[in-house]
């Protein structure tokens, strides 16, 4: 096989479409898939580029996917802090200033914070300093021992919610830090869930400042990202699930 064919296979399975279901949603044949996962065919960058949105690629590793057949990057890759994408910054963090004084986070693709509102700290007070020297993981801050676990009043169940969605967002983007990350968080201590919680979500139960607080998690990302940083981008955001969190956080 071609690199090329061998990592679009590895996509087709990772998003479980046979040949015949990719082929049918890319309007091309099953035959010159299998010439082209295969390596029997060269595909084109405009192949590449179709079989890769049909497969929900994420454009980093579209990126890949054209280096592997030979073809130059069509995504570019910003520096975040730079001016090419300072608009963009200024405008996400009038996203997390307009969430307070409800906590809200900007992360990467590897769940490190890139910044957070004013509301933030409310969370993170008394977790070890260590855990808050940038790059901070917000996960691992969340599920640590020293970090926010001991103030989390319902950890196995937020625990069983944080280890799940990472588990199915390594699967979805093949990421190797990722598969890390929730290998890492898995050993930690914390329990399990013994059932689903009831309700509607999955609450934050949280207790800060003498008070027991409620949250639900709402996730944010640019909805026609072109850049690939851009694209790993994503506002999480906790909001009241309660009165009574609301009113306490507005008196903050």
């Amino acid at each position: 096989m071609s690199d090329v064919g061998v990592l679009l296979r590895r996509w087709r399975g990772n998003r479980r479409l046979s040949q015949l279901e990719l082929a049918g949603q890319a309007g091309v044949s099953t035959r010159h898939l299998s010439f082209v996962e295969t390596g029997r065919a060269r595909p084109t960058r405009e192949m590449i580029l179709r079989l890769a949105e049909e497969l929900a690629v994420p454009l980093r590793a579209r990126n890949a996917l054209l280096l592997a057949g030979g073809f130059a990057p069509a995504y570019p890759e910003g520096d975040l802090r730079g001016p090419a994408l300072a608009a963009v910054l200024a405008s996400l963090r009038d996203v997390l200033a307009g969430h307070e004084p409800y906590p809200a986070v900007l992360i990467d693709r590897h769940w490190t914070m890139v910044d957070g509102n004013a509301a933030v700290p409310l969370l993170t007070a008394g977790a070890a300093p260590e855990l808050l020297e940038p790059p901070v993981n917000v996960l691992r801050l969340s599920l640590h021992p020293d970090g926010m676990a001991p103030r989390i009043r319902n950890l196995p169940e937020w625990r069983a919610h944080v280890l799940h969605r990472l588990d199915r967002q390594a699967q979805a983007t093949g990421d190797p830090v990722l598969r890390s990350l929730h290998d890492e968080l898995l050993a930690l201590p914390g329990g399990q869930a013994k059932a689903r919680p009831d309700g509607m979500v999955v609450p934050l139960r949280y207790s800060t400042a003498g008070q027991e607080l409620s949250f639900f998690s709402v996730t944010s990302v640019l909805g026609t990202p072109l850049d690939v940083t851009l694209d790993e981008l994503a506002i999480e955001s906790f909001l009241p699930a309660d009165a009574a969190t609301a009113t306490f956080l507005r008196a903050q």
